[in-house]
């Protein structure tokens, strides 16, 4: 077992839409104005807000999801991003205790528990006075080990703030760390899958730098700064990586793909993966590679530029057909399907490398998180071997595979997905390379067996 000091805090709220991005962002950047080094951390399966802090503010970070990785290895990712910060800064899912099903298992009160991080709760107090200490404390109290620490009065006014700052601590006994006021065109925009990408919000730095400006004004960084001092030494098992192979791997980066887990990618790159961008929106072509990478997005938001796109169609779907191997998930394997429908009626030929049709739908589909087990052996892993995964899409196909088996974490419903064999996984499940590592080994030796055929 290994032991590091981490200055760290966990955002946390009592439901979603009580403000957490839009602290967290006013947080980290001024941390990084005040130059600190900050590792920023997202509990949970959620693409979109970790590309806001790197993309936008500039901060590293990771998710850290309990179902898809496990408590160790949860425990050693925080470590190893934040290893070389000053501090790091947790944003908790949902509501606090919300967790799966009737449980707060792996929530973020439950993360907040396994890495020992101080909580503080962003609390909307929009039409509230008093009641907003009930709430804190009902916070507090409902499990003895929530480690709540402080709070943060978002959409509350400044004479509302100093009114009831001292009932509100008197009555909790957590200590109010400061407040943000309405902010008039400080919010961002929502779609289906949650925030919007980093690229497609105007202004967005502006927003955010007034934010931080706002944040340096009402906000007790001091007090911020002493609960995350105050943080256990984080205890984590080492898990090291050796390499497998050197290949090159053709990675799908832009507007219509840009959903992944990083420290996904860092783990193949640490297995001896060279990682080559390339867009299948606007490159002619497949760069030169031994294996290809198509993760979700957007895909149908840009499915007359992914149409017209011809050569790039042909060149991934004469790729697969040599046996190179291929990693597609959710929009990603939706693209390698012959066509797609609009929610409008429209149909567009993607790449054909998998018969069937994909469509939007008008609710989420197969939602959640879920286990699959191997139905034969494949480019990831034997028959009957595990990965621990999430469904998030408002789409289907007509052909969602049958070399896996989803089972619902409840266990109420499973479902057969994914097409796979010795060079391909394809379907709508979404994956964490670091849930089982052999995944990513076993993907990299398929990689370096199509290179060493091919010379």
């Amino acid at each position: 077992m290994s032991e590091m000091f981490l200055p760290r805090f966990m955002i946390a709220a009592p439901n979603s839409g009580s403000g957490k991005t839009t602290v967290v962002c006013a947080l980290l950047k001024t941390l990084l104005d005040q130059e600190y080094k900050v590792a920023a951390f997202k509990s949970g399966p959620d693409y979109i807000d970790p590309m806001f802090h790197s993309r936008v503010i500039g901060a590293k970070s990771r998710n850290l999801d309990l179902f898809m990785l496990g408590r160790e290895t949860t425990k050693h990712l925080l470590a190893k991003n934040a290893c070389d910060c000053d501090i790091a800064v947790l944003e908790g899912a949902m509501g606090f205790y919300d967790g799966m099903g009737k449980t707060e298992q792996c929530s973020a009160y439950d993360l907040a528990h396994v890495t020992k991080t101080p909580v503080i709760l962003v609390i909307n107090g929009k039409g509230a006075a008093l009641s907003l200490a009930a709430l804190i404390k009902g916070f507090k109290e409902f499990r003895p080990d929530a480690n709540v620490r402080g709070a943060i009065l978002n959409n509350v006014t400044a004479m509302s703030y100093k009114f009831y700052k001292e009932v509100i601590e008197l009555e909790t006994g957590v200590k109010l760390v400061g407040y943000l006021p309405h902010m008039d065109d400080c919010n961002f925009e929502s779609r289906h899958l949650g925030l919007v990408t980093a690229e497609e919000i105007g202004d967005l730095q502006e927003i955010i730098s007034r934010l931080a400006e706002q944040a340096a004004k009402t906000i007790d960084f001091d007090e911020l700064l002493g609960i995350a001092n105050s943080a256990e030494d984080l205890v984590y098992e080492e898990q090291p990586v050796a390499s497998v192979a050197k290949v090159k791997i053709a990675i799908a980066q832009d507007k219509a793909f840009c959903f992944y887990y990083q420290d996904a990618l860092d783990l193949l790159q640490e297995f001896g993966a060279e990682l080559i961008t390339f867009s299948p929106l606007v490159d002619k072509e497949l760069p030169e590679c031994d294996g290809i990478i198509l993760g979700g997005g957007y895909p149908e938001l840009y499915a007359k530029e992914l149409a017209e796109n011809i050569s790039m169609r042909t060149s991934i779907k004469t790729a697969l057909k040599i046996g190179k191997p291929c990693f597609a998930e959710c929009g990603g394997f939706m693209y390698l399907l012959e066509r797609f429908q609009a929610a409008s009626g429209e149909i567009y030929e993607w790449t054909g490398a998998i018969s069937g049709e994909t469509f939007m739908t008008a609710k989420l589909n197969r939602f959640g998180y879920i286990t699959l087990t191997a139905e034969s052996d494949n480019v990831f892993c034997k028959i009957g071997e595990k990965i621990n995964g999430h469904e998030f899409h408002y789409s289907d196909s007509n052909n969602n595979g049958h070399d896996f088996l989803a089972l619902k974490a409840s266990g109420i419903s499973e479902w057969s997905c994914s097409h796979a064999n010795k060079v391909l996984y394809a379907g709508y499940p979404h994956i964490h390379l670091w849930g089982n590592i052999n995944f990513a080994r076993n993907f990299i030796r398929a990689c370096d067996e199509f290179a060493k055929k091919r010379d």
